[in-house]
């Protein structure tokens, strides 16, 4: 069964607490959470102090996206805050499985997320190391963009590499997903569907996972 994370990046803020209760009673197993740092991406979102706030409000789990530079820097505060996943990105980094590593030292499971220009190949070797793998489906930074639908061959490719893999590795897609591409990135191989504006601007929450799930 594909798992659901609505992204709190679409969340209204004001009432977050309310927000996160909202998607956890409305089958959304999930939580991730978009970290951006002015630098590596043009927005600024959240720090570890509101990510110690959201693991007070639920045991949802937390799958914090680390779209920052030098995310090594950042690794211990995340996991103490309470993060269940921390995913950095290839292109941050000058050495992915350092930071791999530092990640699973605390805890945490780790994962690899790759930009939609960036080619599969880049991760290969770097993928029995994690736990997730996350490939965006638009250029990361704000919320709302529409589906890179050119990403979907290497969707597929790094499907393909999961497979043959004996542990548990997460394929997750995040950017534009909706219930018109929610079959499209499920069938190419995707377990982890991360949505924002689809679920958080809709009118039923339930509903519009019901969808993602169902597509």
């Amino acid at each position: 069964m594909v798992i659901v994370a609505p992204s709190i990046l679409s969340a209204d803020f004001t009432k977050l607490g309310e927000e996160i209760k909202a998607v956890a009673n409305a089958g959304a197993e999930w939580l991730h959470i978009d970290v951006m740092d002015g630098h590596f991406v043009p927005n600024i979102t959240i720090g570890p102090v509101i990510v110690e706030n959201i693991r007070k409000k639920t045991s949802m789990f937390l799958d914090c996206h680390l779209m920052i530079n030098t995310p090594e820097k950042y690794i211990d505060a995340f996991a103490q805050a309470g993060a269940d996943m921390i995913t950095i990105h290839l292109e941050s980094v000058a050495d992915p499985l350092v930071v791999i590593r530092h990640i699973k030292k605390t805890g945490c499971k780790a994962g690899i997320s790759i930009k939609p220009e960036t080619s599969f190949e880049t991760i290969r070797t770097i993928i029995p190391e994690v736990d997730l793998v996350l490939i965006m489906s638009v250029h990361p930074g704000f919320s709302g963009q529409k589906f890179i639908v050119d990403v979907i061959p290497k969707l597929k490719e790094t499907s393909e590499v999961i497979r043959k893999m004996k542990k548990r590795i997460y394929l997750q897609i995040d950017g534009g997903i909706n219930a018109e591409n929610a079959g499209l990135v499920k069938k190419n191989g995707a377990d982890v569907l991360v949505a924002g504006n689809f679920i958080f601007l809709s009118k039923d929450y339930h509903y519009a996972i019901k969808r993602l799930k169902e597509a």
